[in-house]
């Protein structure tokens, strides 16, 4: 572009934007539709991580569209290492579907904004002017959204996380099919103690029944032995 400083027709400074994507028709697409912009200027493109970090300092863009899914790695490796060089830097990571751990690991590696490839053109356009003006996308609700779904998955994976290791051992022995007292005499407790602890961990999984517990115990124990097995 000529002229001093980067001015437009319209004598706006111009948004100089980097993209980065695999898919060589997407980042046509990206590109076309933001050069079609009087203050957007398309300074550089990669289809790799590699090329990127290698061609990014060299273009000085003030906004980098990032695909999160790269072949040699991911966008958010690339905004993580790019802006450790350039601070001033604003990253876009786009991805092509919902992807909460992408979203959480774009936030800590300090992304702008984060959006879907389904966005409608005209908000790219607008998410670029955003973060390029130094504002971000990611509000503060949306990211605490975020990090409550992913602790509540986390939390669902593992749904003794409140038992203490004696609760978590006696459960596993009511799976086994023992009796109060058969599981007293196998951890030399008072039979009396573990029905203490039963109550106690039916209260902590909101069961009510020691059949439930006894299911509950045997489909950990598969699932257990599942992945042993996968990771064999």
């Amino acid at each position: 572009m000529t002229g001093s400083d980067d001015q437009n027709a319209r004598g706006t400074r111009t948004i100089r934007v980097f993209l980065l994507d695999d898919h060589e028709v997407v980042r046509r697409g990206v590109a076309a539709l933001l050069s079609a912009e009087d203050d957007i200027e398309i300074v550089g493109e990669a289809g790799t991580a590699e090329h990127a970090l290698a061609r990014i300092p060299a273009a000085r863009p003030d906004v980098a569209v990032l695909d999160v899914r790269l072949p040699d790695g991911d966008g958010v490796e690339v905004c993580r290492e790019i802006r450790s060089q350039m601070p001033e830097l604003a990253c876009l990571m786009l991805t092509s579907f919902d992807d909460e751990d992408a979203l959480f690991e774009a936030v800590m590696a300090g992304a702008a904004g984060y959006v879907l490839k389904q966005i409608h053109g005209s908000d790219l356009v607008g998410a670029v002017r955003t973060v390029a003006s130094g504002q971000s996308l990611l509000d503060p609700r949306s990211t605490a959204r975020m990090l409550q779904r992913i602790r509540a998955r986390q939390e669902k994976q593992d749904p003794l996380k409140d038992l203490t290791d004696q609760e978590r051992h006696i459960l596993e022995l009511i799976g086994e099919g023992l009796t109060n007292r058969q599981i007293g005499e196998r951890l030399f407790l008072a039979e009396k103690t573990v029905k203490n602890y039963i109550s106690s961990i039916f209260t902590k999984l909101g069961m009510s029944r020691r059949t439930q517990a006894a299911a509950l115990a045997a489909q950990l124990k598969a699932d257990t032995d599942k992945n042993h097995r996968h990771h064999r």
